[in-house]
């Protein structure tokens, strides 16, 4: 539905028939959908716009497992940096028990240089996870959109249990679930919907064609009289030199991307599933492992320790037990930090729906 109005002046008086200089006037037109062309455009712009959500969602739901990663990431962190100064306290404690044996005759000095090798070891590794610690803020920062200078968060006490792995469910339903899924799916509706359009663009069109004008030479008289007309228009393409057909085999070659698109989602999805699942088992099974290991080496530290307080067992077996007793127990921090990453990884991957908040 569109109106105009329009004047001018001539010189001299124009008198002819439908040329006058002042117009008014509405005019409407209307087309038949015959073939469904005008619904199946949009139904495909409908479709683009369920994918675009679909879209949001699932930037949305990867921005929330990188925060959850960076959050236990700087869990563990806490955690590494409580070891450390635990570690370097009893790396003290050592050079304080060697240096007084030391004086006794009872040790070499190479001793205590070991001893002092293995504590400055320690504090190094205090810098670096410190500095790890700021880098990782810094990140986080980021990504909850706040400057990262001197941001700061209060994290729990302790590392939380992780609760037990959920069901991975039926394949239909991580179909359903998974945004970048359901994404490629609505965006392979819309190119078969582009491809209808472009078939349907070369049959004939109908359409109806509704005017009403007041035309005068002058203004007094513009309202005088009004001319009515109602047309119909027939519209059939008859020599396009093949852009229509061009148009259809384009239309069509991107219908087939987006089917290919789609499959490989849908591949991809399955994969990662099923490559978190066997993460998350495999993970479980090192922990255990590492834990005995840990379990095993405390023992041994102890005992040598024991023993060469009495004078049976030499200092280079404390120290050697000592240093991989040490390093296992960081190695477990890092097994943990990685089996949080592994479940982050399995919850994306099983993905799921999101409410946006009521405004």
């Amino acid at each position: 539905i569109n109106a105009g109005a329009q004047t001018a002046i001539s010189r001299p008086q124009p008198d002819f028939a439908g040329g006058e200089n002042t117009q008014i006037g509405v005019s409407a037109s209307y087309e038949v959908d015959l073939w469904g062309r005008i619904r199946a455009g949009v139904e495909a712009e409908d479709f683009r716009i369920e994918g675009n959500y679909y879209d949001y969602k699932a930037a949305a739901m990867t921005l929330s497992a990188d925060v959850a990663r960076l959050w236990f990431q700087l869990l563990v962190i806490q955690e590494q940096l409580k070891l450390i100064e635990q570690q370097i306290a009893t790396n003290e404690e050592v050079i304080t028990l060697i240096k007084a044996r030391f004086g006794a005759g009872q040790v070499k000095g190479v001793d205590v240089l070991r001893q002092e090798q293995l504590l400055e070891q320690s504090k190094s590794l205090k810098i670096r996870f410190t500095a790890n610690r700021r880098q990782t803020l810094n990140e986080l920062a980021v990504l909850l959109g706040v400057p990262p200078q001197n941001f700061e968060l209060e994290l729990a006490d302790s590392l939380p249990q992780l609760p037990p792995a959920p069901a991975a469910g039926m394949p239909l339903d991580l179909i359903r679930r998974r945004p970048d899924v359901q994404r490629d799916y609505r965006f392979l509706l819309a190119a078969d919907r582009d491809m209808a359009v472009a078939v349907q663009n070369k049959f004939p069109r109908l359409s109806f064609d509704l005017s009403s004008q007041a035309r005068s030479n002058n203004y007094s008289q513009l309202f005088s009289n009004w001319a009515y007309t109602l047309g119909a228009n027939l519209f059939a393409p008859l020599l396009n030199w093949g852009r229509l057909r061009a148009e259809v085999e384009r239309t069509e070659a991107i219908r087939k991307q987006e089917l290919y698109q789609y499959g490989q989602t849908v591949l991809t999805a399955f994969q990662e599933v099923e490559s978190a699942l066997i993460n998350e088992k495999r993970q479980a099974e090192q922990l255990a492992i590492l834990r005995n290991r840990l379990r095993i080496a405390q023992q041994t530290n102890q005992q040598l320790r024991t023993e060469f307080i009495y004078g049976v067992s030499q200092y280079l077996d404390v120290l050697l037990s000592q240093d991989q007793e040490q390093q296992l127990q960081r190695n477990l921090l890092e097994a943990v930090r990685e089996q949080y990453e592994i479940r982050i990884s399995l919850y994306r991957a099983l993905a799921g729906d999101f409410e946006l908040p009521s405004r």
